[in-house]
């Protein structure tokens, strides 16, 4: 999923004075806003072997399996389920109600984070019922084990909780290492009594992905509003892959509040509210240089993208 990023001058309103009270207003995620606190919990990570299977098909043998990249949305798993079947857009979520999907009871119907990253095989009888079963039920033997319910425990959250903080890891950090400190700042802000405040949940909200908010799109009433509600989004924001997990269930220590991603490869996380508005005062100035360089070729087919997106694209190899 991509992490989004506000335009310097929406950076500058809203990056002020340090936290005196709950409603406080620090943003800035990994890509340019504050990393903001959320209610946790812990997942555990362990990997996922599903097989890729080849099957006969009009002759030939073509590969016949559905792979689910780390940190794609519900959304997204729709809409290549209903491709790799074949079938009209929309089918795949409209069977959601009639899947007899194993949620818990706090997702109330609704699997985003639990549509585990993974390759999955498309046999001839193959429906979306049947695929979308197959996603949750692998999540559900990768959740429900032992570690999982230790790390719950440990930092005083439920699995469910655990699946949401990996997924606003999943999203907010660049890298395996800054998804550890990304769940730390998580726990940090929420003892501290802070909001969230990241763009990654407002805009899972507002239904869109975008490098772009607006201080109108802090005002939302969407329940995914992390800037104006306290504690964790209702639901994950997107399917978390192993390291997401992992950071989850065991971040490391440290007293971090706020990070922003100065530039691709230098996220900077710090507790000091000063060192943090110098580190956002030089990505507004990378920002202000990339904005004023001239556009790439259209041979480039990264141009278009931002890193997160990027990588967003690609097959997850860890499960294997």
């Amino acid at each position: 999923m991509q992490t989004n990023t506000p335009p310097r001058n929406t950076i500058r309103r809203n990056a002020g004075r340090p936290h005196p009270t709950r409603r406080r207003t620090v943003r800035l995620t990994r890509r340019g806003r504050l990393l903001l606190g959320v209610t946790g919990a812990v997942v555990a990570g362990a990997a996922v072997a599903v097989p890729l299977l080849y099957l006969a098909h009009s002759g030939t043998s073509r590969p016949a399996a559905l792979v689910i990249p780390e940190g794609w949305r519900a959304s997204q798993v729709y809409d290549a389920v209903d491709k790799a079947l074949a079938l009209p857009a929309g089918s795949t979520k409209k069977s959601v109600g009639t899947a007899g999907l194993k949620l818990p009871g706090d997702a109330g119907g609704n699997p985003e984070g639990y549509l585990f990253p993974a390759s999955y095989p498309l046999d001839k009888d193959a429906t979306p019922q049947s695929v979308l079963r197959y996603m949750v039920d692998t999540a559900n033997q990768k959740f429900e084990g032992a570690p999982v319910a230790a790390g719950a425990q440990r930092n005083a959250m439920n699995v469910y909780q655990a699946v949401i903080i990996a997924s606003i890891a999943q999203a907010e950090a660049g890298n395996k290492a800054d998804m550890g400190k990304v769940a730390r700042v998580i726990f940090n802000r929420l003892q501290n009594g802070m909001p969230l405040q990241m763009d990654s949940t407002l805009n899972y909200g507002l239904n869109r992905s975008t490098l772009k908010t607006t201080l109108d799109d802090t005002r939302s009433e969407s329940p995914y509003n992390s800037y104006q509600r306290m504690g964790l989004p209702p639901s994950p924001i997107d399917n978390p892959g192993e390291d997401a997990m992992r950071a989850a269930l065991n971040p490391p220590p440290g007293n971090w509040l706020y990070f922003v991603t100065v530039k691709p490869g230098d996220t900077r996380f710090t507790a000091d509210y000063a060192e943090q508005q110098r580190n956002v005062a030089e990505f507004n100035a990378v920002q202000s240089s990339k904005a004023q360089q001239p556009p790439q070729s259209s041979r480039s087919p990264q141009s278009a993208q931002s890193p997160q997106a990027s990588q967003s694209s690609q097959p997850s190899q860890s499960w294997r």
